[in-house]
Formats: structure tokens, C-alpha cells, sequence
């Protein structure tokens, strides 16, 4: 029970999903083992300009039913078994001003080049639950600070402990909302036979055999190209 405990109480530490028992689990638990506690299904939309500049990145993260449970206890609700966009608002806010320490795990390379501090605050937020599926989708746009027009774009999303495992979803991962006709899209996720991208851990995956900042290993990664 103590494990599970501590792994909660990293969860609400790196997320800060939950105010209201922030400070009772968090001050009861140490560092979490470097392998996922959350799982996140991503789609993302890179949203262009006119002019063709790539001004931002719209991201729309579906975490686990086990961790969406645990994210909404304590809220209150009008309607037994979902939650309106109201009464998620609370949370929206505190999700998206924690991630900034985190920067938001999303990294942009603009020609190859590494562009550090990239994005501005989050704009455009919201949570939103899906009663059939018990699952919290977080809506946020990230802007760019200076729009960006390069033959070549990469943006990654990884948590870089690995705390958090990102994936694509299945289908209509990415989509280029109003980009040149010239511009195309494709996505990787390296593949580890040693670690499967798809498996889920249990506790007996130890630090032994993950490592801190290993996350970057398993980076989600969108390239578009405008030649």
C-alpha cells in the first residue's frame, strides 16, 4: 500500500491535477521509479498562418482511465457520472500553470536547430470527460513565441523522466490546419524491442532498469516538411 501511495503522490506532484490533496500526498511520498505511472494518448494539430508560418501547437492529451479516476475524486458534480466543462475549469487551470515547469513536454527544432524557450503560456484551455470512457482529455494551445517559417519543423512531446508515457493516438494523430498545400507530416516514436512503447509496468520495473531522463529515448515526434 505504501508503494502505491508514493505513486500517487508523484502523480499529483508532477501534474498537480488534485489542489485539494497536493500538500497531504505529496509530503508523504519520495521519488517515483523512472518508468510510467500515467499514460497519455495524444492527437496534435500545428496551426499555420496566411502567410504560412507555423504559429503554434494544439495539443489534445487523453489521459488512463485509472489516472482520470483518481484526478477527478473529490470534484463536484450536477450529474452523477460525468463532469461538465464548468466543473472542470478549476482543474484545466491548475494543469496547464504546473506544466510550464515541465515545459509543457513539448520541444521544437526549427532546421535542425534546437529552439530553447519556444512557446508562449498556454492559450485556449480546457478539460473535458468522457463518461463512456471514464477518461479527462486536456485541450491546450501552445503558441509560438516568434511564428515559425522553415522548410524544416520537428516538434517532440516526451516527459523527459519517463514519469509520463506519451502515444500517438491510433488514427488522425496530426493534422496541419491551414498549412500550404506544399507541407507534409509524418510522426515517430522510436521503438525499443527492450522496452515496448505499448507495455504497461508494474511495480517490478525498477530503477535498475530505467534510468532518469531516459523519456527522450521515447520521443513522440512530428516533422513537416515545406520544400
Amino acid at each position: 500500500m505504501a508503494g502505491v501511495g508514493a505513486a500517487r503522490g508523484q502523480m499529483i506532484h508532477r501534474l498537480a491535477l488534485i489542489v485539494s490533496v497536493l500538500a497531504c500526498l505529496v509530503a508523504a511520498t519520495g521519488r517515483a521509479d523512472a518508468h510510467p505511472h500515467v499514460w497519455v494518448t495524444m492527437t496534435e494539430e500545428l496551426l499555420y498562418a496566411a502567410d504560412g508560418s507555423v504559429t503554434g501547437v494544439r495539443h489534445a492529451w487523453t489521459f488512463d482511465d485509472m489516472f482520470s479516476a483518481f484526478a477527478t475524486q473529490g470534484i463536484e458534480q450536477k450529474t452523477k457520472g460525468t463532469f461538465t466543462r464548468q466543473e472542470l475549469e478549476p482543474l484545466a487551470k491548475v494543469n496547464v500553470e504546473s506544466l510550464k515547469e515541465y515545459a509543457y513536454f513539448t520541444y521544437a527544432k526549427v532546421n535542425g536547430k534546437r529552439q530553447k524557450d519556444a512557446f508562449a503560456e498556454p492559450v485556449d484551455y480546457w478539460l473535458d470527460y468522457n463518461a463512456k470512457e471514464t477518461v479527462l482529455t486536456l485541450h491546450f494551445t501552445l503558441p509560438f513565441k516568434n511564428p515559425v517559417k522553415a522548410e524544416a519543423l520537428e516538434v517532440e512531446v516526451y516527459d523527459p523522466e519517463f514519469f509520463i508515457d506519451f502515444g500517438f493516438a491510433e488514427k488522425n494523430a496530426v493534422r496541419l490546419v491551414n498549412a500550404p498545400a506544399r507541407c507534409t507530416a509524418s510522426i515517430e516514436k522510436p521503438h525499443d524491442d527492450n522496452f515496448p512503447a505499448t507495455l504497461r509496468l508494474d511495480q517490478s520495473f525498477m530503477t535498475s532498469e530505467a534510468n532518469i531522463g531516459m523519456g527522450a529515448s521515447f520521443a513522440n515526434r512530428i516533422s513537416v516538411k515545406c520544400p
